[in-house]
């Protein structure tokens, strides 16, 4: 079985994301070096944004995240069904002590969720969903279309980091050591805020190693920001679909 074994890796998700990933890629024998692109930011959730979570026929959480910050609006027993984009959203409800009533199986983006049966035809259904502000709104415009009433309901922002100069160095210095291999960007909001970051001398470290994104949708922004560098292509941003990856890579099947 081929491992990991010698393989830097930086991961650049946000601080509360970062620690289930870094932990599977080092039972698989890599060092997982950590750089926060984006920082998390809470928002408060109004009265009328509460209130429509209650009355809605359907529920569903965009993100881990979203979970994080907007399951506290539940209320207990009295919730309707809920709806999960991907696994770890899932994973995150159950957690919290809801149930989950869809979630592909197969995916992790709105197109998969789309795709579910219960879906096809909302027309008629309030549905809430619960994000952060900003992002796709590709799951708002096509339910919309279908004829639900959709409502969306905003409990966090994200930010560009801001690592200390010192950090910056750090990483650099990693970097000049040939001790990271791989950068990971499972968003292409996180690869933006990573370039955004670096200056010179960095953004040269970081066009000459591979790149992990999930799929071709943020392989073509990064392009579309200028990134040269080589990308491993994971089946979704799912920890075990990034290693999977980099397993694959490494045993010499191609990811790219």
């Amino acid at each position: 079985m081929h491992d990991l074994r010698g393989l830097g890796v930086l991961v650049t998700r946000p601080e509360a994301q970062a620690e289930s990933l870094c932990r599977l890629l080092e039972r698989h024998g890599a060092v997982a070096h950590r750089l926060p692109a984006l920082g998390i930011e809470p928002l408060a959730a109004t009265a009328a944004g509460a209130a429509a979570l209650v009355d809605a026929d359907l529920i569903i959480f965009v993100s881990a995240n979203a979970v994080r910050h907007g399951a506290a609006l539940l209320t207990p027993g009295r919730s309707p069904p809920l709806a999960a984009i991907g696994p770890a959203t899932a994973r995150a409800l159950i957690e919290a002590g809801h149930s989950v009533a869809i979630a592909p199986a197969g995916g992790f983006d709105s197109e998969r969720l789309l795709a579910e049966t219960q879906l096809r035809h909302p027309a008629g259904r309030r549905i809430v969903i619960v994000k952060g502000s900003g992002g796709r709104d590709q799951l708002e415009r096509e339910l919309g279309a279908r004829g639900a009433a959709v409502r969306t309901i905003e409990v966090y922002r994200r930010r560009p980091a801001t690592p200390t100069p010192q950090r910056l160095r750090a990483v650099l210095e990693l970097f000049e050591a040939g001790a990271v291999g791989v950068v990971t960007a499972t968003s292409l909001e996180i690869g933006a805020a990573l370039l955004g970051m670096a200056d010179a001398r960095l953004r040269g470290r970081l066009e000459g190693v591979h790149w992990l994104v999930p799929g071709e949708r943020v392989a073509a922004g990064l392009a579309g920001l200028g990134l040269g560098a080589p990308l491993l292509r994971a089946a979704s941003a799912a920890d075990q679909d990034l290693v999977d990856a980099l397993l694959g890579w490494r045993g010499g099947g191609s990811s790219a």
